[in-house]
């Protein structure tokens, strides 16, 4: 996304204003699992801080305006209520309009999306032959994608399709015959399209592998390859990742050239958040808790993570019971129903979802207020994950473990 206005900086604290022993297991409506680590909360929090202090946020300061692009494009951000550039489009929009190949490293929720659609929809109104491949580690982000564009391309003649699991294999292969401007998919879908014959990556001129540091993590990096070896050696490649290892960096130097090195890493997502732990008092149980926070005015929208499947849809069905606007995600969810759970938390018809942490990768979902580690995260990385839903673009969020 872009940036409506710069927000000053969180403060952030390690002292819980909930008071009590904390318990990390236990209670009504509680995920208890057997052989569940006790997890240093407290050093994670720390962790963050520590991160933040050292790498202060760049305002935004460039106005869309300055943009050298279609008019109607303009005329589509702009509507949208966009005004400022965030950094990484300032730095990646131009380059990318020039051909050139670019390694971003940012976080999710620094607007990159936006910093790679503008280019794309302004190629297809400079050359309507011009086709792109974004690839994806989950579905959800793949159908963030394709609404984003979707958005940015009302009254421009530009077609997309995505290609995802769980979704109806005939009518995917439908919109690909239509010949679409943009294919948006996961690796698994796209892998199988291919050796189907049904899509031909030798007419393509860009691709983009987004979190490409998930896809890592998630065992698709094979796959990406075997993709990319059926595109023209003669492309444009958009690489973005919130972390560059050494074995990502020696996978992305083998698909770019003169590749354009963009970061704009600056942990701003956890410089917005205040970070706070919630101790479950003796005689409460963990859903009384959560009852009585959800329903204070404040936490107007609110993600909260959960350790299983099971336990999710367990906590989602106990907060309808008591009355809360409520939906939820996991993997054992039909996409269809992911997708429309994701649909009604952002459009504000739900206030709460509940999700566990592989099925939120990669959301970006605008004014969560709240992110409730429900159950602890079990790493630091999941951790950051987690908390960075929130204090997005500049805006401030808070984030509490119980």
């Amino acid at each position: 996304m872009f940036n409506h206005r710069p927000v000053s900086n969180a403060r952030f604290s390690n002292k819980s204003r909930f008071g009590g022993s904390s318990r990390f297991n236990g209670g009504r409506g509680g995920f208890r699992g057997r052989g569940v680590p006790v997890v240093p909360i407290h050093s994670f929090i720390k962790k963050a801080s520590v991160q933040v202090q050292a790498q202060p946020v760049v305002a935004p300061t460039v106005s869309i305006e300055t943009l050298l692009i279609d008019q109607r494009l303009k005329n589509n951000i702009l509507n949208r209520g966009y005004k400022l550039l965030m950094p990484i489009q300032e730095k990646a929009i131009p380059p990318i309009l020039e051909g050139k190949d670019i390694i971003g490293i940012a976080n999710t929720g620094t607007g990159k999306t936006a910093a790679f659609l503008v280019p794309i929809i302004q190629h297809v109104i400079t050359n309507p032959n011009y086709k792109t491949l974004i690839i994806t580690p989950t579905r959800e982000l793949a159908l963030q994608i394709q609404e984003e564009l979707r958005r940015f391309t009302q009254g421009i003649r530009l077609n997309s399709t995505f290609c995802i699991g769980q979704s109806s294999m005939r009518n995917q292969i439908y919109d690909l015959r239509r010949n679409p401007h943009v294919v948006i998919g996961t690796p698994g879908r796209l892998k199988d399209l291919i050796e189907r014959r049904i899509l031909n990556l030798s007419v393509f001129s860009m691709i983009v592998l987004d979190e490409v540091d998930q896809m890592l993590d998630m065992g698709f990096i094979q796959d990406v390859k075997h993709i990319i070896s059926f595109l023209p050696a003669k492309r444009q490649s958009l690489f973005f990742s919130a972390t560059v290892s050494p074995e990502i960096n020696r996978i992305i130097q083998t698909f770019v050239t003169n590749p354009v090195t963009i970061s704009v890493k600056t942990q701003e997502t956890v410089s917005h958040i205040r970070q706070d732990v919630v101790k479950v008092e003796g005689g409460q149980t963990k859903i009384q808790v959560l009852d009585g926070l959800l329903k204070k005015e404040e936490f107007k929208k609110v993600l909260v993570f959960g350790r299983t499947k099971f336990g999710v849809e367990r906590l989602g069905q106990e907060l309808f019971r008591k009355g809360f606007k409520v939906t939820s995600i996991h993997g054992d969810k039909p996409q269809v129903k992911r997708q429309q759970a994701i649909r009604m938390f952002k459009d504000d018809v739900v206030n709460v979802m509940i999700a566990t942490d592989v099925a939120a990768r990669g959301l970006d979902i605008r004014d969560v207020t709240h992110v409730i580690n429900y159950d602890p995260p079990a790493t630091y990385e999941d951790y950051i994950h987690r908390i960075g839903r929130t204090g997005r673009a500049n805006k401030m969020g808070t984030a509490l473990t119980f």
